[in-house]
């Protein structure tokens, strides 16, 4: 699957770059282009594998918006026409589809995103998808609320959300940097793995899947979900059936990036691994368990040709979003806006009458 890749803010420039750097350590050749933009300057700096532009510069200086997804909104717009002719070039007439990047909780990323989602639907006729990055439910309630903003925007204007929620990978007593870092990891595999689809090198599969597949799946809209899991494998393909039956159920139903969300409109199941260690009865087998699992009549199923020596399974949902997790995600992005909408304000708080001074 051919991609252009367009990372907003800095968690979507860093997602990006490390879908980039997987995409090209691999060999794949999916992603066809890829861009960061964002208003702040030294988050642009500290990208080395691709090409950065820098929003807003007139009205914050390269300093960013500070968490306020409306200034976020609002200066992506002032710079539309600078950032899509920044596209130029890197999205082709090979390119089969554009994804814009984005963590859904900061200022540019939430705010940006989905003003660049609704103007690359104006000019492109390929799908336009967003990946959205959830915060966690410790990173503040400004983080929430910015978060149910932008989802609810981007929801209505792209083709359809590929969702990662950050609690879903971020282990127990990691420290926050590092479990940022190995959450991009974990994405960068998934997802690279996802746009690879159609772009094997390593042999040829008997049903491998391509791009019209993926979108196909994707064709739902609202919210789309991914899961992997993966087992070593043994030397022969009839030695893996319970292999493959495991690692399709352990993708959906405790790998994927919203947990708890099973049912979906439509899904497309890819068993990973070398091709005489793939069995055809297991991937069908696994196909239509998938079928009965997501209460999905439209449930595709492939193989993707790669040289390892452990067997996985990739899960796409399409059409996703009857979600307890993202019931709960949207609720507390709700009740997060109101305390931030009758928040004291803090001129008013420091001119108080009913407070003494302290001398």
């Amino acid at each position: 699957m051919k991609v252009a890749l367009i990372g907003v803010g800095q968690a979507g420039g860093k997602v990006t770059e490390r879908l980039a750097q997987f995409d090209a350590n691999m060999g794949y050749d999916a992603v066809q282009g890829a861009l960061a933009v964002n208003s702040a300057e030294p988050d642009l700096q500290s990208l080395e594998f691709v090409d950065t532009q820098l929003i807003g510069a007139d009205r914050v200086n390269g300093h960013g918006v500070g968490g306020d997804n409306e200034l976020g909104a609002e200066v992506m717009q002032s710079d539309i026409q600078e950032v899509l002719g920044g596209l130029d070039g890197r999205i082709t007439s090979r390119a089969d589809a554009i994804f814009v990047v984005a963590g859904l909780g900061g200022g540019t990323g939430s705010g940006g995103a989905p003003v660049l989602v609704h103007n690359l639907q104006q000019i492109y006729d390929i799908p336009v998808y967003a990946l959205g990055v959830l915060p966690g439910q410790n990173e503040g309630s400004l983080y929430q609320a910015n978060a149910g903003r932008s989802l609810k925007t981007l929801a209505r204007e792209a083709d359809s959300t590929l969702l990662i929620d950050n609690d879903s990978w971020h282990e127990q007593g990691e420290s926050i940097d590092g479990a940022f870092d190995r959450i991009n990891g974990k994405i960068a595999q998934r997802v690279g793995l996802l746009f690879a689809s159609g772009e094997a090198v390593d042999g040829v599969g008997e049903s491998v899947v391509d791009s019209s597949e993926v979108i196909n799946t994707l064709r739902s809209g609202g919210i789309s979900v991914l899961g992997y899991a993966s087992e070593v494998a043994a030397e022969d393909a009839s030695d893996n059936l319970r292999t493959t039956m495991t690692v399709a159920r352990q993708a959906l139903l405790t790998g994927t990036s919203l947990p708890d969300a099973t049912q979906a409109d439509s899904a497309l199941l890819v068993i990973a691994g070398r091709p005489e260690a793939i069995p055809r009865k297991g991937v069908e087998k696994a196909r239509r368990w998938l079928e009965d699992e997501t209460e999905s009549m439209q449930v595709r199923g492939g193989d993707f040709p790669l040289e390892s020596d452990r067997l996985g399974a990739l899960v796409l949902l399409g059409g996703a979003e009857r979600s307890e997790r993202l019931e709960r995600f949207m609720e507390r992005a709700r009740e997060a806006q109101q305390a931030e909408e009758t928040d004291v304000d803090r001129a008013e708080a420091l001119t108080d009458d009913r407070l003494e001074n302290l001398f």
